[in-house]
């Protein structure tokens, strides 16, 4: 018997997602925001109409093999060399060393 059904409710649907994502099946997305829906979980319908308002790039997300890693990747490390030149250098340094760390 469990002790607290929300968190077993809150378990399943990220597992499914979980599911929904390593295997790519981005299709069952819909019936995934159906099952979200129907338990009293508030912080988790927040997550479904945040889901819900970008529907179709979810999908895609979930279902096709292309992703946009390696241009995160890339723009995240052009953010930690600003970050460390902050106040200090103008944008011909930033521009030199963003080039040298390639």
């Amino acid at each position: 018997m469990s002790r607290c059904p929300e968190l077993d409710a809150l378990t399943t649907h990220f597992r499914s997602f979980a599911q929904m994502l390593t295997e790519r099946q981005g299709e069952r997305l819909p019936q995934w925001l159906d099952a979200v829906r129907c338990d009293k979980l508030p912080s988790l319908h927040t997550l479904a109409t945040g889901i819900e308002r970008d529907r179709d790039a979810v999908i895609a997300g979930l279902t096709l093999p292309w992703n946009s890693g390696v241009v995160e990747g890339h723009v995240n490390r052009i953010k930690m060399l600003r970050r460390q030149m902050f106040g200090r250098a103008g944008f011909a340094l930033l521009r030199n060393r963003v080039l040298l760390a390639c």
